[in-house]
């Protein structure tokens, strides 16, 4: 009876086990990862791989297009775990604030020109939507677990200042500014708020010259250049950050005499540039030569921006390494590439 009884737990043991790597499985060739229970499908994943590969660039390798997808499904096996703890918190977005957020990333493109971008990444509205979603969820549930959590003393202003004191000293003058630039030639690769692009010379200087009877009617630079420039800056307001002396050597003539006469503040006239259009600048701030002191607003706001930076960056990947631990997460594709030691999972197309 003994040994029946061995026998019998031995079996039962067994089963058990079978049962367990029976659980651990693929659920099927489509699923390529469970997080607590949440099935990634293969689907999304070749979907995100075909919106981040160039179509005109060469054919990525084998081994390159299992890479990128190997990550492409760890952002989406973060991704799942963190909005996870979003919803727990209550803090996923609201349709408003989808809403407002789609609104916002449509607003520089025409519907044509909107449609496209979406088609040429092989995204739907709705996938968009979801990215969005994710996206502010995420964002709010980092914001409150990690970005609320940081302080930065004035000590720590003080120590990074002594460590770090010749960071400071400016072998020239610097100078802070923006543009609104207007081009004749519209370039379908840049975008401005109110998709306003001049299509030809006279267009050209129709516009500028609207624009700049609205800075002389006191309207705002930056919100101008969100607007109407038709250049890469027009997302950050037209601004440029700072720029050493020496460094407008290489441009224009015309453009360094105006940046060089300028007093913060002030906007030039439109000037013609070389390559055709024009370019409205503004002098935000100018800096002299020489050590910037601690007692300096700047310098101690930029000291913290440094350290804010750095310390929410060590936190994020604190809270995601912990938050990954607690998760069941099995990643079935790697496990495919490992076990055919780098080969296309089967099924796959060759690429």
């Amino acid at each position: 009876m003994k040994r029946s009884a061995a026998i019998a737990a031995v079996l039962f043991a067994c089963t058990l086990l079978s049962s367990c790597k029976r659980q651990e499985m693929a659920p099927g060739p489509d699923v390529w990862a469970v997080v607590n229970g949440h099935e990634v499908a293969r689907a999304e994943v070749e979907k995100y791989f075909r919106s981040r590969v160039n179509a005109e660039a060469q054919t990525p390798s084998q081994e390159e297009a299992l890479s990128l997808k190997l990550s492409i499904l760890d952002e989406l096996i973060n991704n799942q775990i963190l909005l996870e703890r979003a919803n727990k918190l209550n803090l996923v977005a609201s349709d408003a604030e989808v809403e407002d957020k789609f609104t916002e990333s449509k607003s520089p493109y025409t519907e044509d020109e909107f449609q496209k971008k979406l088609r040429d990444a092989g995204l739907t509205m709705d996938d968009l939507k979801g990215d969005l979603r994710r996206q502010l969820s995420i964002q709010k549930l980092l914001n409150r677990e990690v970005v609320a959590k940081i302080t930065i003393t004035d000590q720590d202003v003080i120590d990074f200042y002594q460590k770090n004191r010749s960071q400071f000293n400016v072998p020239e003058p610097q100078y802070h500014i923006a543009q609104i630039v207007v081009t004749p030639r519209p370039d379908p690769a840049v975008h401005n708020r109110k998709n306003d692009k001049a299509t030809n010379e006279i267009d050209a200087q129709r516009k500028v010259a609207s624009i700049e009877q609205k800075l002389n009617a006191g309207a705002d630079f930056s919100q101008l250049a969100m607007d109407y420039s038709e250049d890469t800056s027009s997302s950050t307001g037209g601004d440029l950050g700072f720029h050493a002396e020496s460094s407008f050597n290489q441009s224009d003539p015309a453009l360094k005499k105006a940046v060089l006469t300028l007093r913060p503040g002030e906007v030039s006239r439109p000037i013609p540039i070389r390559s055709g259009g024009y370019v409205i600048l503004k002098l935000i701030a100018k800096e002299a030569a020489g050590q910037r002191e601690i007692a300096d607003p700047q310098v101690q706001q930029s000291i913290r921006d440094t350290l804010r930076n750095r310390k929410e960056q060590l936190l994020r990947v604190a809270y995601l390494t912990t938050a990954r631990d607690e998760a069941h997460v099995v990643n079935y594709l790697a496990r495919q590439v490992l076990e055919s030691a780098g080969k296309l999972p089967s099924g796959e197309p060759p690429k």
